[in-house]
This record gives C-alpha cells, structure tokens and sequence, in this order.
C-alpha cells in the first residue's frame, strides 16, 4: 500500500499559487492593503521502524490524541524474538564456561587427590622399612642381588609417587584454567552480552511509540494491519501539539519591510481575536507566478515566503491547511 500525503502537503501547490496570485492582487482593493493571505502549516513527526515487517497492530486512528510515548504500532516479531532467545543462551554458557575455570576443581575432586597423597605417604613409608630390611639380609648373604635391587626400585617408585601426589594437591587448589584461558572466556561472555543487547534492540524496535516530548494528535495512518511495511516507511502521521506555522507570500517591494524576529498578528475565521505571531524565517529564494517572462514589467510577479510562529498556547487556535490573513507590524507595510 503506498502511503497517502498528509492534507497540508497534498494542497500545498494549490495553497502556494492561489495565495502567490492573492498577493499580486494587493493593490486591488482597500482590504488587502492591510492585510497578506496566508494558510497554516503543520510540522509533522512521522512515526515509522527501521526495518520492514508485517504489521501486527495499529493501536491508534485517524484523530485520536495520543499521550507521550504512548504505543503507536506494532510489527511481527517472531524472527526477532528467535534471535533474542539464542543470543540469551550463549550469554548462559559463556557465563558457566568462565564461572567453571575460576572456580577450579569441586570438593569431591580435592579429596580424591588428598587421599592419593596420604596413601603414597604411607606406602613410601612402608618401602624405607622394606630396603632397610632387604640390605641387611642381604649383608647376611640370605637374600641375592636381584631381591635388594627389586626393595630398591620399589622404594624409589613410592618415593615418586609421593612427590607426584603432592604435586597433584596443589593443583587441585588451583584454577584449572590458565590466565589467557580465563581472559579469553571474559571476552566471550562480553561478546555475547553485546549480542543479547542488539537481540533486545531489535526487538524493541518492532514496537514503535510516540515521542515523549508531548501529547499529539493522530493526523494521519498510512497501513492497515496485516499490510506489509517497508522499513524506514511512515505508519502513523503526529502532529505535537502547538507544532505550527503560518506561511504567507510578500513582494519583492515588501521584502525590505520585513524583518526576522519582528511580530505579525495572524486573523481566521471562527478564532476569534487575532493571534501573535513572529517571523521566524524569510526565504532568500525568489519565486514567480506563471507564466514566468523574465521583464521589467512582471518584477511585480516576484514574491518571497515568510514564516511565522504563534506560541505554543495560541498554536492551538488554528488547523493545518487553514487560510489566514496576516497583518504585519508596520503600518501600510502590506500595502506598498
């Protein structure tokens, strides 16, 4: 579906060249002397997702007033909460991979190795007594050679044994990993929290709501749900409240009455007393009304477009695309 133009801009070519006319016809008549045409612009904040997706749910209507960051719509999310999901498990297992190398080895395991360590204390102590035994049958020439040679080698096993169990000991109080093991899986488990942050992101970006700056009005919503939406492509059109302008076209002869800052009083029907306004901006661009003769004589034709903000209070006194007239500051500046 392709996304309709909000009313203001959709009548803005017509707007410009009917009030471009209505200020060429100012020395006409005694009433436009004292007074421009112009019409109300809306500044518009055009809510959309950075990515495409189905719309899930509208939650707001054409007109409604909506409170700041109230929830506007949202996509489907399955892919995105898939990706969430997974992202949540390698945080779980490079957090139990790192937790098991700082920890080393469990009590069980420690006691194993400290009743290894006893035991090839005790059967080292056994082997001294047995050599001292050996060598002196052997001295009495009641044993051979090959019997001590068997005490001693035996003695020297279990004199190993035990330098190799209180190695074992020492170890076990130690972490299994070594430091560039550990620093490794620290790298892991920050990688993976960065990537259940984005999974969070992205998901979090399926639900789009209003700004929290104020309330606004619904001006506009361009999808239906169920419709496909491009990503980057509006769904609803805001208008924040007081968020307006009033345009109006001046002369080339006009232009030097003017200037940024100055105030203007803004009149329409049906809002009662004229409104103030400040010019808030001057196009330095000229433009002409067709047909475009580039003379002496169609100079007159030359209009420039001045801006002007009311406050935020009187702001709400006028509607986008509504015509005004607009009185400048200066007495018969409008007229000259």
């Amino acid at each position: 579906m392709t996304p309709m133009i909000s009313p203001p801009f959709q009548r803005a070519g017509s707007c410009t060249a009917l009030l471009v006319a209505t200020v060429l016809m100012a020395a006409c008549g005694s009433e436009t002397k004292s007074s421009l045409q112009g019409y109300v612009e809306g500044e518009f904040v055009l809510a959309a997702a950075p990515s495409g997706g189905t719309l899930a749910t509208l939650q707001v209507h054409r007109g409604d007033s909506v409170a700041p960051g109230a929830l506007l719509f949202i996509l489907e999310s399955g892919n995105e909460e898939a990706g969430r999901k997974e992202a949540e498990q390698r945080v779980r297992a490079t957090e139990q991979r790192l937790a098991n190398l700082r920890a080393g080895r469990r009590a069980p395991e420690v006691d194993v190795v400290r009743a290894q360590s006893e035991q090839a204390a005790v059967a080292r102590k056994l082997s001294i007594t047995q050599l001292a035994q050996q060598e002196k049958l052997f001295a009495g020439g009641f044993i051979s050679q090959s019997a001590l040679d068997q005490a001693r080698a035996n003695h020297e096993r279990d004199m190993a044994r035990v330098v190799e169990a209180e190695a074992q000991g020492r170890v076990a109080q130690l972490t299994l990993g070594r430091d560039g093991e550990i620093r490794a899986a620290q790298a892991d488990v920050e990688a993976a929290r960065a990537a259940l942050a984005q999974g969070d992101w992205r998901l979090g970006q399926r639900r789009v709501n209003a700004p929290q700056s104020a309330s606004m009005l619904v001006q506009d919503t361009y999808f239906n749900e169920g419709e496909w939406v491009p990503g980057g492509r509006p769904v609803v059109s805001l208008l924040p409240a007081g968020h307006v302008k009033v345009r109006f076209f001046v002369t080339e002869q006009q232009l030097g009455a003017i200037r940024q800052g100055e105030p203007v009083s803004v009149a329409c029907d049906g809002c009662g007393a004229e409104i103030p306004a400040t010019i808030s901006y001057i196009s330095k661009q000229s433009e002409y009304t067709p047909p475009i003769i580039y003379s002496k004589e169609s100079r007159a034709k030359l209009v420039f477009m001045v801006e002007a903000r009311p406050t935020a209070q009187d702001a709400q006194r006028l509607r986008p695309g509504q015509p005004v007239d607009v009185r400048l500051a200066l007495a018969g500046a409008a007229g000259k």
